[in-house]
């Protein structure tokens, strides 16, 4: 009992002993490491952002010149404003924000209400559909674009083309099997033993999926969430194919077509204004997207 006693805290020992972390000489050198790791990480990750930041206020020959050193003749404040006036980026940005909220609300609704048909109503031919649907993934997307496009053309139910519209590029992004699979993969695990409960006390298959399915799925629904709306925004061969209209284009598509037109300083300077809104946006709704709510969540009656 004694050996046990005394070779467990063994078992929580890592690279350093707590004895070897008291060293004086130990600590600095990995206060080192440490800050050395973190510079590396931060030049890494927020390096090409800072400097797309500091390029977007230089003027151009500077830039092109002197592209690393900080404003060698000054800061042009000015790039900003052309490139936010002339390139109409408020427009296009607002056309981005219908763009990512339409495909975010309908690969919500698919993914949630086909995993909940497959997860937990499972009909006899579940299995069948969710080989149909795994199946999806080994096609390349490439593979399917003629045929999307085709369909948006010509819409078997409607009958009128949805070119220039934002239902052709919604309809196809809530058709994600990955998606399905992730949201059916969740449902799986929650506890059968809640939707009994609830079947026992009345209620039925919509107020299973409402009141009890998605109020413990807020973890997964928030993962869904981050992948459709960064899938929208960067999105750039689809929309470009079927929204040739410049009205109704998002940024991922209108500024390549710019570039040419533009002056390297306002071009930059766009990409920034571009790059910063959901940076910020990010920010701002990052616990609403990426906070976990466990099983706390489920309300019952």
């Amino acid at each position: 009992m004694e050996h046990e006693l005394t070779a467990a805290p063994d078992l929580d020992r890592g690279v350093l002993s707590p004895a070897d972390r008291r060293r004086t000489s130990v600590r600095a050198s990995m206060t080192v490491v440490h800050g050395l790791l973190f510079v590396g990480l931060v030049v890494a990750g927020l390096g090409p952002l800072l400097w797309l930041a500091k390029a977007a206020v230089t003027p151009t020959q500077d830039t092109l010149s002197r592209p690393f050193a900080l404003w060698p003749n000054g800061i042009d404040w000015a790039n900003l404003s052309t490139a936010w006036n002339d390139i109409h980026i408020d427009q296009y940005f607002l056309n981005t924000i219908w763009v990512a909220a339409g495909s975010w609300f309908f690969q919500l609704l698919i993914a949630t209400t086909a995993g909940y048909a497959l997860s937990v109503l499972r009909p006899k031919y579940a299995p069948i559909l969710d080989g149909l649907v795994l199946a999806t993934l080994f096609i390349p997307a490439v593979v399917l674009l003629v045929p999307l496009y085709l369909t948006i053309l010509d819409p078997p139910v409607i009958g009128t083309s949805l070119l220039n519209t934002y239902w052709a590029v919604w309809l196809p992004a809530a058709a994600n099997a990955f998606n399905i699979l992730l949201v059916k993969r969740f449902f799986d695990g929650l506890p059968r033993e809640v939707f009994e409960a609830a079947k026992t006390d009345g209620a039925g298959p919509f107020r299973v999926f409402w009141s009890i399915v998605l109020p413990m799925s807020k973890p997964i629904l928030g993962v869904v969430s981050v992948f459709a709306v960064i899938a929208a925004w960067k999105d750039f061969l689809w929309p470009l194919l079927v929204l040739p209209d410049p009205a109704v284009q998002p940024l991922s598509v209108r500024l390549p077509a710019v570039q040419s037109q533009t002056e390297l300083d306002v071009f930059l300077a766009a990409l920034a204004i571009s790059t910063l809104i959901p940076v910020v946006l990010f920010l701002l709704f990052q616990r609403l997207f990426l906070r976990g709510a466990g099983l706390g969540g489920a309300v019952k009656g």
